[in-house]
C-alpha cells in the first residue's frame, strides 16, 4: 500500500467532460491520466456524429480547454481556431474539431497522460474493500484496468492496476441504454433481438441508410433522440418515394397516453410553445406517415424462425386509433430511445451516496429529478454537491446525472472546473459556482433543426428559437406555482442530512423555484 501523495488523478473517460476535467487538473498543477475505452477521444460522441447538437459551440467549449488549445505551448503543429460561436456543431464536428486538437494538446502541451483501448474493470480502495473504515481516508484508490491488444482485435488483454490520488468517473451512459421492458428489466427476448435493435440514434440517412431502406421500424420513446430517429425515417420513406423505390414503413411506440410533451403547445398544455421538432413530428403523424401506438407495454420479442430470418415480432399491449387491444406487430429494426442508466458494477467496492431514484449523487438528485427540471433550469452546482463517503471521487458529466436526461455540457464542465480547484486545495473557487445561461436557454431543438448544413442559423431564426428552447426561461422573473416547487429538498423526506445539504435547500428557497413541475418527485408524467 502506498499514500494518496504524489499519485495521479485517475479520470475515466475521454469525452466532452473528461478531457475538460484533464484540462483544469493540469491548470491547476495536478496529474492527469486519462482512460478511454474507445480507440481516440471522444469515442462515444463519435457514434452519433451525424447529430446536431440543440446548444451552439459557445457553451460547447470548456473554459480551460479553450486556454489550453489557445495558448503558445499547447504542443499543436497548427493553431487552433475556434469555433464559430453560434453555430450548431455536428457530433462529428465536435469529435474532429474539438476533442481530438484538446487531446493532442493535453497529452503535448500539458503533459497529461490518454490511455486508448484501455476499460476499467473496478475501482476500489488500495487494501481495504468497503466494509473496512480503519484508515480508509488515507489510502489511495487502486484502478484496474484491462488493455486490448494493439492490433485493436479484442480479446481480454493485459490487466493491470495503478493507484491514484483521486477518481473523477466522467464515462457517460451512451453505453447503457434503458432496456425495452416496462419493469427496468429487458423484456422477454431482448437479449436474443439484440441483432435487430439499432440503438438510440441510428444514422438513418448515412451510414445505416441501407439497413433501414424498404424496411418496417420501430421507434420506441418520446425524447428528442426519438423525434431525430423518426423524421430522418421520415425523409428516407419521402426519398423513396419519389425515386418509385419501395417506401419504408415507420411506427413509433411511446408508453404514456399522449405525445403532446414532445409536440408542445396544445390546450391547457404548460410547456413551451411548439417548436420545429415537435411541428414537423406532429405533421407527419397526422399525414399518416408514422403510425403512433400509445399506451405501449413490450411483453416479448421474437425472432423469426424463417430461412430469411430478418424480422423480429413484437408482442404486448397497445392503443392504436383510441383503442386498446393486444400488439403483435413484425418489423425489421427497432430503435430503443428509452434513455440510458449509469454502469455502476464497476464501482461495487466504492463508498456511494447515491439517489435511490434516479442513481445520481444524493446531493444534486433533487436539483435534476427530470420530473421537475429541464436542462436550463438545473442550477450550478459542483464538488460540495458531488462528494461521496469515500472523499476523492467522483462521478461528473452525464454519469453524474444518473437516469436523469436533462445534462448540459456547459453543467458537467461547471462540475469539474470546481472538482480540479477543490483537489487543488482552492476551496473558495471550488464553492463559486457560476452557470451562466441566455434567457432563451442553450439546447433550442428548433435551432438544431433549422441550422443550415454548416450549423448556421439565420437571425430571424436565432430571435425566434426561446420558444422551441427545451430550457427556455422568461426574459423578466415571473412567479410559477404549478405543482410542488422544485425546491432542494432531502429526496428521502425531512430535513437536509447535512449542512452542505441544508446550505443547497436555503438557496434554492431564497431563489424561488427554477422552471415548470411537469410531474411530482420521482412520479412519473401523464404522458
Amino acid at each position: 500500500m502506498t499514500t494518496a501523495q504524489n499519485l495521479p488523478v485517475v479520470v475515466i473517460g475521454a469525452g466532452p467532460v473528461g478531457l475538460a476535467a484533464a484540462a483544469h487538473l493540469a491548470e491547476r498543477g495536478l496529474e492527469p491520466l486519462v482512460i478511454e475505452a474507445g480507440d481516440g477521444a471522444g469515442a462515444a460522441v463519435a457514434q452519433w456524429g451525424h447529430v446536431r447538437l440543440f446548444s451552439p459551440w459557445r457553451y460547447d467549449v470548456d473554459a480551460a480547454a479553450r486556454r489550453l488549445l489557445t495558448s503558445a505551448g499547447a504542443g499543436r503543429t497548427e493553431p487552433w481556431s475556434d469555433p464559430e460561436p453560434d453555430t450548431l456543431p455536428t457530433g462529428t464536428e465536435l469529435v474532429e474539431q474539438y476533442l481530438v486538437p484538446l487531446a493532442d494538446a493535453l497529452v503535448n502541451g500539458a503533459g497529461a497522460q490518454i490511455r486508448y483501448r484501455t476499460r476499467v474493470l473496478a475501482v476500489t480502495k488500495d487494501g481495504a474493500d468497503r466494509s473496512r473504515s480503519l484508515g480508509r481516508e488515507r489510502l489511495p484508490y487502486l484502478v484496474r484496468l484491462a488493455t486490448g491488444p494493439a492490433d485493436g482485435s479484442g480479446g481480454t488483454g493485459t490487466v493491470e492496476e495503478i493507484r491514484a490520488q483521486a477518481v473523477i468517473d466522467a464515462s457517460g451512459t451512451y453505453g447503457r441504454p434503458n432496456p425495452l421492458g416496462t419493469s427496468g428489466l429487458p423484456t422477454l427476448g431482448e437479449p436474443e433481438s439484440a441483432r435487430f435493435l439499432a440503438g438510440a440514434l441510428p444514422d438513418v440517412l448515412g451510414r445505416d441508410r441501407d439497413r433501414f431502406a424498404g424496411r418496417h421500424t420501430l421507434v420506441v420513446g418520446m425524447g428528442h433522440s426519438a423525434a431525430n430517429t423518426l423524421l430522418s425515417l421520415v425523409e428516407l420513406a419521402e426519398q423513396e418515394a419519389a425515386q418509385g423505390a419501395p417506401v419504408s414503413r415507420i411506427t413509433w411506440a411511446i408508453r404514456g397516453g399522449s405525445p403532446r410533451r414532445l409536440y408542445g403547445g396544445g390546450t391547457g398544455d404548460d410547456l413551451p410553445a411548439r417548436g420545429l421538432l415537435g411541428t414537423r413530428l406532429r405533421d407527419a403523424v397526422e399525414a399518416g406517415r408514422i403510425e403512433l401506438l400509445t399506451r405501449v407495454a413490450i411483453d416479448r420479442l421474437e425472432p423469426s424462425t424463417d430461412p430469411a430470418g430478418d424480422t423480429v415480432r413484437v408482442l404486448g399491449s397497445a392503443r392504436r386509433d383510441g383503442d386498446d387491444g393486444a400488439l403483435d406487430l413484425t418489423v425489421h429494426h427497432i430503435a430503443a430511445a428509452t434513455g440510458f442508466r449509469p454502469d455502476l458494477a464497476m464501482l461495487r467496492e466504492v463508498r456511494l451516496d447515491l439517489d435511490p431514484v434516479v442513481e445520481a449523487p444524493r446531493r444534486i438528485a433533487p436539483l435534476i429529478d427530470p420530473n421537475l427540471h429541464s436542462c436550463g433550469t438545473v442550477p450550478a452546482h459542483g464538488e460540495a454537491e458531488l462528494t461521496h463517503p469515500d472523499a476523492g471521487f467522483y462521478l461528473v458529466g452525464m454519469k453524474s446525472y444518473g437516469r436523469a436526461p436533462t445534462f448540459l455540457l456547459a453543467t458537467g464542465y461547471e462540475q469539474v472546473r470546481s472538482i480540479a480547484a477543490a483537489l487543488a486545495g482552492d476551496r473558495a473557487a471550488a464553492d463559486a459556482v457560476e452557470l451562466n445561461l441566455p434567457e432563451t436557454g442553450v439546447c433550442s431543438s428548433d435551432l438544431a433543426l433549422a441550422a443550415d448544413a454548416d450549423g448556421r442559423v439565420s437571425p430571424d431564426e436565432l430571435a425566434a428559437s426561446g420558444a422551441g428552447s427545451c430550457c427556455a426561461v422568461p426574459a423578466a422573473p415571473q412567479q410559477v406555482s404549478i405543482g410542488a416547487p422544485p425546491a432542494r429538498a432531502n429526496p428521502l423526506g425531512g430535513a437536509p442530512a447535512d449542512a452542505a445539504s441544508a446550505a443547497s435547500a436555503a438557496s434554492a428557497a431564497s431563489a424561488g423555484p427554477v422552471g415548470f413541475s411537469t410531474g411530482v418527485m420521482h412520479g412519473r408524467s401523464g404522458d
